[in-house]
């Protein structure tokens, strides 16, 4: 007996409410954290929301998921105007060994736990894109002012556009602390097995550790610089200050020189 799922992930915002997505299905949740809201419907049909921001079907078509995804709008923390998505596919085959092909993996059992372990990581891969992504974007940024200071040896920014930019990094890096659990097993992996196999073949299959390790170092690269850059203006705002201070006094001087003349 052979048995095909696939599992389609969406990012649609920054953060999803699910407390409120749990008061909205008015459903009893297979899983229940502060972080994930699982459920098994009808049909072998199954739903993951994730607090960061993305959602997890698995029997669903293309009307379905959409339609679902657009019922919870009102539980969207900055919703995102296009939604990312990441598919993969479990391949259940009745007592085959665990192996991971290009796209799928291949499973001699399959129940709500395995879906469930799936779910959990492909959430956190697609969540790795999207901070791949900001990070990215953040390092050409980083990069266009490094340039400038080269061209110019001057630093054209001030200093609230500079604290709005190290605000938005120093947030991309508390949501990624905040988000991504691959150093962190969740707690149904700790007493079964072929669950815990199945969560580290799933996370050295999608690369988890090592794109991690991407965005950490290009995280390090962007906080040396912003370092390096609030220092420039720091100085520039100091050199500022003494300039003002030195025109107050001669004009302070002028002002006696002129009292003592007439």
């Amino acid at each position: 007996m052979s048995r095909e799922i696939r599992l389609t992930a969406f990012c649609v915002a920054k953060q999803l409410e699910t407390k409120g997505i749990k008061t909205f299905l008015g459903l009893k949740p297979h899983a229940d954290s502060s972080s994930e809201l699982f459920y098994r419907l009808p049909e072998d049909k199954y739903q993951c929301y994730f607090n960061y921001g993305i959602i997890v079907f698995a029997g669903y078509n293309e009307s379905e998921m959409e339609a679902a995804i657009k019922a919870v709008d009102p539980y969207k923390r900055i919703p995102m105007s296009n939604w990312f998505r990441d598919e993969f596919d479990i391949r259940f085959e009745e007592g085959a060994e665990m192996r991971f092909d290009f796209d799928e993996v291949i499973l001699g059992r399959l129940n709500d736990e395995v879906i469930r372990i799936a779910m959990f990581n492909l959430a956190q891969s697609l969540a790795l894109d999207q901070y791949m992504n900001t990070t990215e974007n953040l390092l050409t940024e980083i990069t266009g002012f490094t340039n400038q200071l080269e061209r110019t040896g001057r630093l054209v920014i001030g200093r609230k556009n500079m604290m709005r930019f190290v605000g938005r990094a120093l947030n991309t890096q508390n949501n990624i602390a905040e988000n991504i659990y691959i150093f962190d097993a969740p707690d149904l992996v700790w007493e079964d097995e072929y669950l815990d196999n199945l969560h580290q073949g799933l996370i050295k299959h999608l690369d988890l550790r090592v794109r991690f390790s991407g965005v950490e170092y290009t995280m390090k690269i962007i906080e040396g610089n912003l370092r390096v850059f609030t220092e420039i203006i720091n100085q520039r705002e100091s050199s500022l200050l003494e300039t003002i201070i030195i025109l107050l006094i001669l004009v302070e001087v002028f002002d006696l020189f002129i009292s003592k003349l007439f």
